[in-house]
């Protein structure tokens, strides 16, 4: 019997790319369009492309915010991708301020255009990048990086990163142009990546099929 994934519909997700890869890591798929979809689940796939302001606005208009919530509060496995992820956080600073779902204490941030030894930056950082783990080496193999080496390449397409309250949250990171970003996080039951498992190869895939094996 396979698992079942359910899949967050708001408006602004990569839908078709991580529907198909779900599928191919063995997962039965189902669309989540209303609030009583996403209570209802056995674990939420979150997808997102675009901006955090649109985001919140197409959860709320959908009345998704509340539900998101309660399955969050649930214990069941919540996996963000991307704008997601971000999502998750308290706050996002993109075109203003602005109040997010809130399960994850953390803040929304631009990438900084200048880094620390003062050289101008590309934004968005766009392409293949490494994760590299520099604590929570126990949250790394029992998580969804389970099997993953440090050092693998996924692949990232974004302008704006996490701030976590607490740094322990974050699992493994990236360095972009020598700014270090959150690129794994996790809060108990609810998991985050900021890049794209399902544009991310072998890697993605079993990222994917990790998730699906969480209890």
């Amino acid at each position: 019997m396979s698992t079942q994934a359910t899949l967050v519909d708001y408006g602004l997700g990569n839908m078709l790319s991580v529907h198909r890869m779900l599928e191919h890591c063995g997962a039965k798929v189902n669309i989540a369009a209303l609030p009583d979809d996403i209570i209802s689940a056995e674990r939420l796939v979150f997808p997102g492309v675009g901006a955090f302001a649109s985001g919140m606005q197409e959860l709320a208009k959908r009345g998704m915010i509340g539900a998101l919530r309660e399955f969050a509060r649930g214990g069941r496995p919540i996996l963000g991708i991307c704008l997601g992820m971000q999502l998750f956080m308290s706050i996002g600073e993109e075109f203003g301020e602005h109040v997010g779902i809130n399960i994850i204490p953390g803040r929304v941030k631009q990438i900084p255009s200048v880094n620390n030894l003062r050289n101008s930056v590309k934004i968005p950082h766009i392409g293949w990048n490494a994760i590299v783990n520099e604590q929570n080496k126990e949250s790394w193999d029992n998580g969804i990086l389970k099997g993953i080496q440090p050092g693998e390449f996924v692949y990232f397409a974004h302008s704006f990163y996490v701030d976590l309250r607490d740094k322990q949250l974050c699992i493994a990171q990236c360095v972009y142009e020598n700014t270090s970003i959150p690129a794994v996080v996790r809060l108990n039951n609810i998991h985050g990546c900021q890049f794209h498992p399902e544009k991310s190869g072998p890697v993605g895939i079993k990222i994917i099929k990790n998730f699906l094996t969480l209890a």
